[in-house]
């Protein structure tokens, strides 16, 4: 398994047909240490990344093990969302998800009349 950020999305609406269905990200390599490595790798999304999210990826046969990849030509697969990861006890990479807005949030920035002092 490798670790990669995902950094763009690909489109082919003409491809083999048993690769119908499949959504393609496109997935920059990262070090042990959270910084970018050389290369880029396509890779079918079976878990639902998002741009900017870390991923763990599997390549080669390891690839068509996934319920999603399985017996379909495929070399590349995101197969988890990190979360957190830690090396030697320190922290690496701890996912930061935007807080949704608090209920009450979009009055006070839509009502010209609130008091500013």
């Amino acid at each position: 398994m490798l670790l990669g950020r995902v950094v763009g999305t690909l489109v082919a609406s003409r491809k083999e047909p048993s690769l119908d269905g499949l959504r393609f990200l496109v997935v920059r390599r990262l070090t042990i240490d959270n910084e970018d490595a050389d290369g880029y790798v396509v890779a079918s999304d079976a878990v639902g990344a998002g741009l900017g999210e870390v991923v763990l990826y599997a390549t080669g046969s390891s690839a068509r093990q996934t319920k999603l990849t399985h017996e379909r030509p495929n070399d590349a697969v995101i197969m988890a969302i990190v979360d957190t990861w830690e090396v030697d006890g320190t922290v690496k990479y701890v996912k930061v998800e935007e807080m949704p807005p608090q209920a009450g949030d979009w009055l006070e920035e839509a009502n010209p009349f609130a008091d500013a002092s």
